[in-house]
C-alpha cells in the first residue's frame, strides 16, 4: 500500500465546529469538489439562533482540514440531527481526498459523535450530482454500507446546458407573445422590494404561504453574495409585472423564487424571464440550470403541471436524495 493511500484511509478525525473555524470552513468549501454557497458559514449564519448548530469538521492524519459536515438539531425532534435543516441539501463536503473506505470511516465517526451526544437518528440530505465539480458519490455508498435508509426523494427539473432537450412549441409561442406584449427585462437588484410584494401576494393567495426568506433575509444574503444572487425583472412600460431570483451554486444556476402579477401572466412574462436566466447560466459558465423541485412531503407528491411547465423548457429530472441512519 502506498503512503499516499495509507494517509487517505487514515483520514477521518472528527471534531465539533467552533465559531473560530468559520474562515477555514469557508476556504474548504471554496476548494471542495461538492460544496456550494449553501454550505458556507456566511450562508448558514443568516439563520442566527433559529437552529442549534451541530456541525463537525474532518481532518486528516496531519491535522489538515479536509471536510466539513454542516448540521443542526431538528427543531421539531430533539433526538434528530440533520444536515442541514436550513439548506436545500447538506451532506459531507470535502476536498476530494475522501473516497471509498475513508468516507465509510468518516461517516461512521460522525454517527458516533452524534450518538455520544444523545441523538437517536441522523438525517443526511445528499448533494445532488449536478452541484459537484467532480465525481464524488462515495458518501451514498457509505450510507448504504452503514445501513441508512432512504426516507425522501424530491424531483427537480434541470437543463443540461451542454445538451439542452427539446423546447416545447408552447414555450416558443409564449416567448413571442411576451415580446409582442412589450415585456422588457432588466437585471437590477434595486427592484427586489417590488418583486417581493408580487411574490408574497402570489404565495398568500394561491397557497396561504409566505416565502422561505423574508425580504430582509434575502437582502442580507445578497449583501453577502452579491455576485451569486441575481434578480431578473419584467416590466410592461413602467409597471413591474414579474421576475425571478436566481442563485449561482457551483456549476448550477438555480431558480430560487419566481412570481408574476396578473399582467405578467397574461403576457407570458415568465417565459422571457426564465430564458434570460438560462442565458445568464451560460454566461457564467454553468453546466446546469435548475428550476428546483416540484415535489412535496419529501417527494410523496408531485405537482405534475408545474413539473411539465419546467421540463417544457428542455429539461429533465434530477433527484434530491434524503437518507436516515439510526444511531
Amino acid at each position: 500500500m502506498s503512503t499516499e493511500h495509507a494517509e487517505d484511509v487514515r483520514a477521518g478525525a472528527v471534531r465539533t465546529f467552533e465559531p473560530a473555524d468559520a474562515a477555514a470552513w469557508d476556504e474548504l468549501v471554496a476548494r471542495s469538489v461538492n460544496g456550494t454557497l449553501q454550505h458556507t458559514r456566511r450562508f448558514l449564519a443568516y439563520h442566527g439562533d433559529r437552529f442549534r448548530d451541530r456541525s463537525l469538521l474532518v481532518t486528516d492524519n496531519r491535522g489538515r482540514l479536509v471536510g466539513v459536515f454542516p448540521a443542526a438539531e431538528d427543531p421539531a425532534a430533539p433526538a434528530l440531527v440533520t444536515s442541514h435543516p436550513g439548506s436545500t441539501y447538506g451532506g459531507l463536503v470535502h476536498d476530494g481526498s475522501l473516497y471509498g473506505a475513508a468516507v465509510i470511516r468518516v461517516l461512521s465517526e460522525i454517527a458516533g459523535e452524534y450518538r455520544a451526544a444523545g441523538f437517536e437518528r441522523m438525517r443526511y440530505r445528499a448533494v445532488p450530482y449536478i452541484y459537484r465539480s467532480a465525481t464524488a458519490a462515495d458518501d451514498l455508498y457509505a450510507l448504504f454500507r452503514l445501513g441508512a435508509s432512504r426516507y425522501g426523494c424530491d424531483l427537480a427539473a434541470v437543463i443540461d446546458l451542454a445538451r439542452r432537450g427539446r423546447v416545447r412549441n408552447l414555450r416558443n409561442r409564449s416567448r413571442k407573445h411576451a415580446e409582442a406584449a412589450g415585456v422588457r427585462l432588466s437585471q437590477d437588484w434595486g427592484q427586489i422590494a417590488g418583486f417581493w410584494r408580487i411574490l408574497e401576494m402570489n404565495l398568500a393567495r394561491r397557497h396561504e404561504a409566505s416565502p422561505t426568506h423574508s425580504l430582509a433575509e434575502i437582502e442580507y444574503l445578497h449583501g453577502r453574495f452579491p455576485e451569486e444572487i441575481i434578480l431578473v425583472t419584467a416590466k410592461i412600460e413602467d409597471a413591474l409585472v414579474g421576475g425571478c431570483v436566481f442563485v449561482l451554486a457551483g456549476p448550477v444556476l438555480h431558480m430560487q423564487y419566481a412570481a408574476t402579477a396578473v399582467e405578467g401572466r397574461a403576457s407570458s412574462a415568465a417565459d422571457l424571464v426564465l430564458e434570460r436566466g438560462i442565458s445568464v447560466a451560460r454566461q457564467r459558465g454553468c453546466r446546469y440550470f435548475s428550476f428546483g423541485t416540484s415535489t412535496h412531503g419529501q417527494g410523496a407528491e408531485l405537482n405534475e403541471a408545474q413539473y411539465w411547465f419546467k421540463i417544457s423548457f428542455g429539461g429533465g429530472g434530477v433527484t434530491h436524495e434524503h437518507y436516515e441512519l439510526v444511531l
